[in-house]
């Protein structure tokens, strides 16, 4: 395994980049988790921790899966910015709480009464899309003062600014500490200390491995820490891009590692979340095309330079997508500098045959011929597996990012396999997120509800 020193390098600038700019650290606010476990030659390197206070809401570096953030700052006026702002006389501009739906925050705050979580960035060795050693980056939350009851292993929705990735801001799953539950939440290639690197959107086999290193890293660490949790089977959750990344995830622990004989790399499954996924990559792309609806624009260019450029494919971006929208896909993705709010409104369309070009429309053309090999084996419901884990699979009917194809055609897949399936009418993407969040908080606290009365008997 070879890892160029370019890499290496710019790895450590991103590193500090994290530091600054992460978690807000503080010497009081400053814990031991990292001095506990040093010199061990642990995989995962914790580079960066802090202790946040939940009872007054969730921390300002938190962000919706639109890319909004979830505390809005306003002016007198009542217009809204991303983060506070000085007026004229000096006055700091007052916070309200996010438009979006701020009743379904509040009543996920409620949950629990861990309100100090701790908050922990590290890295951890992984592979690239070469298969080359790489070091990635993710985040850990942990209930203060105590063992986690379980870990729940993230992998996270969709984001498109650098600021928005785990390890530099508070994942709304994170809300789930609260009651007592451990999250590990990896950043994927191309954030956090791979900011510099392509993000290899949808392309599966690399993020379920990348996610799956992580927590393996992760686990080690926190047996060395005296931390690890009182369960040892891991939960496993995801929203939209999460969402199916959870369910390849399932599929890569039950092939390779649920019966290994390496206990080190033993993992047992005890439940899964997925929620709003792209299961089907092949037939959102079609939707989005008959339909002529990009319902997220930022989604076309993320499809297709995934599909093109992380897989290697011979088919060039600038046959696919309009001129205008592939001269800018370096400065509004790439870049990692701006929020997929951000770049909808810049992108300012939600007209597919806007985006695309007449050849990538021709669902005939050898263009996208070669295009749905790649979206195809890259979507999960084409794997000749069958879930063995019990599943919570969410979808809403009203989805307008991820087309609700996509849970009709799983529910038909995996038909014998153990599945619970809420499909229903919940409003857009984000709100079904939130609610998503919710139903995982409500099926885990019954859990615990119930198991807590059989012992009593």
């Amino acid at each position: 395994m070879r890892k160029t020193r370019h890499t290496y390098w710019t790895a450590w600038v991103v590193v500090l980049v994290l530091l600054m700019t992460g978690c807000r650290f503080h010497d009081d606010e400053f814990v031991d988790f990292g001095n506990k476990v040093s010199g061990k030659g642990l995989r995962f390197q914790v580079i960066g921790q802090c202790e946040t206070d939940l009872s007054g809401g969730l921390p300002d570096n938190c962000y919706l899966p639109d890319g909004t953030p979830v505390n809005e700052w306003t002016d007198d006026t009542g217009t809204p910015s991303a983060e506070p702002q000085h007026s004229a006389d000096g006055r700091i501009e007052r916070k309200t709480s996010s438009v979006t739906a701020p009743s379904i925050l509040q009543e996920l705050l409620k949950w629990g009464n861990q309100n100090q979580v701790i908050e922990i960035v590290g890295t951890y060795p992984s592979v690239n899309l070469d298969m080359d050693t790489i070091m990635l980056s993710g985040k850990v939350i942990l209930p203060k003062g105590r063992r986690p009851k379980r870990l729940i292993l993230v992998s996270h929705y969709t984001v498109c600014s650098n600021k928005e990735a785990p390890s530099n801001c508070f994942s709304l799953e994170g809300i789930l500490a609260k009651s007592g539950y451990g999250l590990i939440i990896p950043d994927y290639l191309g954030y956090g200390v791979t900011a510099n690197e392509l993000h290899p959107y949808l392309v599966m086999d690399n993020a379920a491995r990348t996610v799956i290193d992580m927590y393996l890293a992760v686990r080690e660490w926190l047996d060395a820490a005296g931390m690890s949790p009182e369960e040892k089977e891991i939960c496993l959750m995801g929203y939209s891009q999460g969402g199916a990344t959870t369910m390849a995830v399932q599929s890569l622990i039950e092939t390779e590692y649920h019966r290994s004989e390496d206990a080190s790399k033993r993992i047992e499954i005890h439940r899964v979340f997925a929620g709003g996924g792209p299961y089907d990559v092949k037939a959102t792309y079609e939707r989005f095309v008959t339909t002529d609806v990009a319902g997220y624009p930022v989604a076309i260019p993320l499809v297709l330079q995934g599909m093109i450029r992380g897989n290697k494919l011979k088919v060039r971006l600038e046959d696919m997508m309009q001129g205008w929208l592939c001269d800018k896909i370096d400065e509004w993705i790439n870049s990692k500098r701006y929020t997929s709010a951000q770049i909808n409104a810049l992108i300012n369309t939600k007209k597919t045959h806007e985006l695309l070009t007449d050849e990538a429309m021709d669902q005939v053309s050898d263009n996208v011929a070669e295009l749905y090999k790649a979206m195809t084996a890259n979507s999960i419901l084409t794997y000749s597996w069958q879930p063995e884990a019990a599943v919570y699979m969410m979808h809403s009917m009203d989805d307008e990012v991820v087309p609700y194809t996509n849970a009709t055609n799983a529910k038909a897949k995996w038909r014998d396999a153990n599945i619970e399936y809420n499909f229903g009418h919940y409003g857009n993407h984000v709100l079904t997120a939130l609610r998503f969040i919710t139903s995982v908080q409500v099926l885990l606290d019954r859990e615990e509800k119930e198991r807590s009365e059989y012992e009593k008997q």
